[in-house]
């Protein structure tokens, strides 16, 4: 009896620890805390590849980091993009193009990836485009900071700022 009740405890604690190893994110992840929002987001490396156009092609919804999709949250209602959003946590997913990207914030919350983004674009709070600049130097991991223009997203040789007003 001892011996099946210990057999028992050292496969269930097996099972937990594989299945913690199991959940563990590919890239690290970072939240950015400003005054008038947040954005967690997972922070792959470019590791010498070609990243817009060919890693992430142009014109496929991205869910703009790795892992999960990226979560953006706005402490007060806010002008994102040129348009209304009202307070709250939404889910960030951008759709690269070479000269401009388009900004998406959907409703649904905890996605995976842009792998069911078709399936939740009726969610979709707002669509804004916003021009792209080429930097001089490549930035290795992807980046999302709050410059007193907005929000930018950089990675590779490519940045983008979402212009934002309180």
């Amino acid at each position: 009896m001892k011996k099946a009740f210990l057999l028992s405890t050292i496969l269930f604690l097996g099972l937990a620890a594989f299945s913690q190893e199991a959940k563990k994110r590919a890239s690290p992840h970072d939240t950015l805390k400003a005054k008038d929002l947040s954005v967690t987001y997972g922070r792959p490396y470019k590791k010498g590849r070609e990243i817009f156009g060919k890693l992430e092609p142009y014109g496929k919804v991205y869910r703009c980091g790795a892992d999960e999709a990226t979560q953006i949250t706005f402490n007060k209602d806010v002008t994102f993009g040129g348009k209304p959003v009202k307070a709250g946590t939404y889910t960030l997913f951008v759709i690269p193009e070479e000269k401009q990207w388009t900004i998406i914030l959907n409703s649904k919350l905890g996605q995976w990836g842009a792998y069911d983004y078709d399936k939740n674009k009726d969610k979709d709070v707002l669509q804004t485009v916003v021009p792209v600049t080429m930097l001089s130097a490549p930035v290795e991991q992807l980046t999302i900071a709050r410059p007193a223009a907005g929000l930018s997203i950089s990675w590779d040789k490519t940045q983008v700022v979402i212009p934002i007003k309180s």
